[in-house]
């Protein structure tokens, strides 16, 4: 009698973790998660902080903005206790300065902008166009990962299950239920 064919759930686990990235405006702050998920979309770490903007006159606002997200990139990056194969951020969220001027990392960026929105990307970025779940720019720093890899691999099997957009979903559940709790539990 031939055996059952299955797959080694260890096979899925060599591919390592997605990070999602998400950055929201909270009024006079940025609050961010990095959110890890592995192949099969359970989650695996749940890293979060807020940062508050200055508003004085020495800053202008462009460059408050860029240094505060750059400040909770950083916070986010050194706390996680995982390191993922990539991380995956949105467009609107995170412009091409980030990752390819301020915040070096060693492992494959990708920004994710639908088709429809015009979305700037940088010189050093690769920009490739996928049509899952829905018409996308993807713009990868410093590139694209190679099929072959682990973190192509794994960016494969979060298309083909249909991961690619759905954990900034959870990442955005995530931090409204962080920091609205930290507020009910604040004394007035």
């Amino acid at each position: 009698m031939p055996p059952i064919p299955f797959r080694d759930a260890n096979e899925l686990e060599e591919l390592g973790a997605a990070g999602f990235l998400k950055i929201e405006n909270h009024g006079g702050g940025y609050q961010g998660a990095l959110f890890l998920v592995n192949a099969r979309g359970e989650p695996l770490e749940f890293t979060y902080t807020r940062v508050e903007t200055p508003s004085t006159f020495l800053w202008r606002r462009g460059d408050v903005e860029r240094h505060a997200l750059r400040k909770l990139t950083a916070s986010l990056l050194s706390s996680c206790p995982r390191i993922p194969s990539l991380i995956l951020c949105l467009a609107n969220e995170v412009g091409t300065e980030l990752f390819c001027e301020d915040i070096q990392v060693s492992l494959p960026v990708c920004r994710l902008a639908p088709q429809s929105v015009a979305a700037a990307y940088g010189e050093r970025e690769s920009r490739v166009a996928a049509s899952e779940p829905e018409p996308l720019n993807l713009f990868w720093f410093p590139g694209a990962p190679s099929s072959d890899s682990p973190a192509g691999k794994l960016f494969e099997r979060i298309v083909s299950v249909g991961l690619l957009l759905e954990p900034f979903d959870r990442a955005s559940t995530g931090l409204a239920e962080v920091f609205n709790e930290s507020r009910k539990n604040t004394p007035a």
